[in-house]
């Protein structure tokens, strides 16, 4: 068994509270309300935002032992830069305030998350960031295609509005083959901190979640 694979499996139970969201049990069932995919899509610009800058920070922090890696994370950074722009034109094509997303502070599950993200590199073992990079494509590649199309289906919204979903749903299925490549070349050592990481980061993310308002109670009004 590959370690991508082992790390599948010995995620799994903290991956199930990512995918306990009620708003994505909702999502997969088609009931999708017009503020909670904006919401989703606001939180997802929140934390987007950074993935180069904290790209570019790792880059710098690896050590030499992990030098190896560094034309890897320069790879990353040339296809993730400006995806958070994709963001803010999906939340204008649903109708939603783009300007004002950018410039709004992020709700706090992903404000934690980012900032967990960023002590990790700078405090931790850099090597364990790419257990951020393991929660957030393979989430992408399990989900954004299939929800894409029923939030679509829901909606009636335009292609324009899933530019994020649909390009990082492709993306991602390319992304984590290379990803489970550098995973099999770490030591143990490194391995396992990619391990520790995946299951903070599957409660982290799963929190942004969580947080979302779900279609019941964006319905009952309670929600804006």
């Amino acid at each position: 068994m590959s370690f991508y694979d082992q790390l599948k499996s010995t995620t799994a139970e903290a991956r199930s509270h990512l995918l306990s969201a009620p708003i994505l049990t909702d999502c997969l069932q088609g009931r999708v309300e017009l503020d909670s995919y904006r919401a989703f899509l606001a939180q997802a610009y929140h934390h987007v935002r950074h993935t180069t800058p904290l790209l570019m920070t790792l880059g710098g922090r690896l050590p030499e032992r992990l030098g190896w890696m560094r034309k890897a994370v320069a790879e990353y950074i040339e296809e993730e830069i400006g995806h958070e722009e994709w963001i803010l034109d999906d939340i204008a094509a649903a109708g939603g305030d783009a300007d004002a997303v950018r410039n709004s502070r992020p709700d706090l599950p992903a404000e934690i998350m980012v900032a967990y993200a960023y002590d990790l590199i700078n405090r931790g073992n850099p090597a364990g960031f790419f257990g951020m990079v393991f929660v957030l494509e393979g989430t992408s590649v399990d989900l954004a295609l299939t929800a894409a199309d029923r939030i679509q289906e829901a909606l009636k919204l335009p292609d324009q509005a899933f530019s994020y979903l649909r390009s990082h749903g492709t993306l991602d299925q390319e992304h984590t083959q290379h990803l489970a490549r550098l995973l099999d070349q770490m030591t143990p050592e490194d391995q396992a901190d990619v391990v520790h990481a995946a299951r903070v980061f599957f409660k982290l993310y799963g929190d942004i979640f969580h947080a979302l308002p779900a279609a019941a109670v964006v319905a009952s009004g309670t929600c804006n």
